[in-house]
């Protein structure tokens, strides 16, 4: 990722300056747009770029207490720049608290929330800026904060459900690769020594022969095989951080069986949970659209998304372009049809959110139950298949004294 400085005008007329972060200028300028700013110049940071070593984050958890704080403070008649200091006060992270403080001094001069957010593109996604806007707008704030809030308190609660199903096979994986480097590296030379003493000519089975070789290699070329794997992790990272990899690994990711049903379903129920919200606020279709697009989490299913959008532009309805794709349900363009024949777009999309939140829930708990007898499993190969080569060898030699 690189950074880029942008002067822009915003929907309201106003200059404003700030700092992005994207795989390009191209990415930067569509970056800007999707956040309602015309950008007038966008050049990238001059230097290095250390921004990952640097760069603070602010806790989704944090956002969402400051959001529904504020939303209540605001339906209770508290003056803004009041709302943000008050607030300011009860952040628990000493950067969001400064954060907070500086908003507060825009909001002071005469800026709008929505333009005040545009500032801190690294903490609000161009989500929750375009919903504000819109509930600038519309005079319903109090009430898009509430959505927004309670929508990031159900992406908090699906990432650490996520992190949870995979606390115990990332922990069983690690303790195998941990076990398997060991034992290459010390237990395996030491019983080849062994052998070759007890017999020193003795046609050692071929597996045994196989992983002493695997052992006298990863010994005598260590440090080589250390060096290669960073390199190759560090380029393949560095590749997957551009927008043609991201695109790549993202569709490979689509390709296996069991991601694919997980990935689609959290996508799915986001778009539905987000174009519901950004409905509600009386953002344009086309443009709530574009803005959910960005939501997705992969950057094939919002390729689909932006596809969907130049349709929506050339009259058709947003059922008949979810119909064609091949990763979302019948379900979904069917209800969506329902909506829009109805008028209860939104209240549709509420509808398909709670069912594939559900769902995801189900998936990520089913998923669990069978990544930890796996993991087991390969484990257990691994140590069957060194005992395998060390224990067929001292058979046949015990049985030849």
């Amino acid at each position: 990722m690189m950074r880029f400085t942008y002067t822009a005008i915003s929907s309201t007329g106003k200059t404003v300056k700030g700092v992005i972060e994207a795989d390009d200028r191209s990415s930067a300028v569509g970056s800007l747009k999707k956040q309602q700013l015309k950008p007038l110049v966008v050049n990238q940071s001059k230097g290095l770029n250390i921004s990952f070593l640097n760069k603070k984050k602010v806790k989704t958890k944090d956002i969402a207490i400051f959001t529904r704080q504020l939303s209540t403070m605001i339906s209770a008649g508290v003056p803004m720049n009041r709302a943000f200091y008050t607030l300011q006060e009860q952040a628990d992270s000493k950067y969001f608290q400064k954060v907070i403080g500086e908003m507060a001094k825009l909001i002071e001069g005469g800026s709008s929330i929505g333009d005040t957010l545009r500032h801190y593109p690294n903490i609000f996604d161009d989500i929750y800026i375009n919903m504000v806007i819109a509930g600038e707008a519309g005079g319903i704030l109090d009430d898009i904060l509430k959505r927004l809030a309670s929508q990031l308190e159900k992406n908090e609660t699906i990432k650490k459900k996520i992190k949870s199903a995979t606390t115990y096979p990332k922990v069983v994986f690690g303790i195998t690769i941990l076990a398997f480097i060991v034992v290459m590296n010390f237990i395996v030379p030491k019983i080849g020594a062994m052998l070759h003493e007890l017999n020193p000519n003795a046609q050692l089975p071929m597996l045994t022969r196989i992983m002493i070789a695997i052992s006298d290699f990863s010994k005598k070329y260590a440090v080589f095989i250390v060096i290669a794997l960073l390199i190759v992790s560090f380029l393949v990272r560095r590749y997957i951080n551009t927008s043609k990899g991201k695109y790549k690994y993202h569709s490979l990711l689509l390709r296996l069986p069991i991601l694919k049903v997980v990935i689609t379903k959290i996508a799915i129920a986001r778009f539905a949970r987000t174009f519901s919200s950004l409905m509600s606020a009386g953002v344009t279709v086309n443009k709530a659209i574009k803005v959910t697009a960005g939501s997705m989490g992969n950057k094939v299913l919002e390729k689909e998304l932006l596809d969907a959008a130049k349709d929506v532009e050339a009259g058709k309805q947003l059922s008949e372009c979810i119909a064609k794709s091949k990763y979302y349900p019948p379900i979904v363009s069917q209800m969506l049809a329902i909506g829009e024949e109805t008028g209860e777009t939104d209240q549709i999309l509420v509808k398909i959110a709670d069912f594939y939140e559900e769902e995801v829930d189900a998936t990520i708990e089913s998923l669990s139950s069978l990544l930890e007898p796996l993991m087991i499993v390969i484990l257990g190969g691994m140590v069957g298949l060194v005992a395998a080569s060390v224990m067929g060898p001292l058979s046949s030699l015990s049985s030849s004294i």
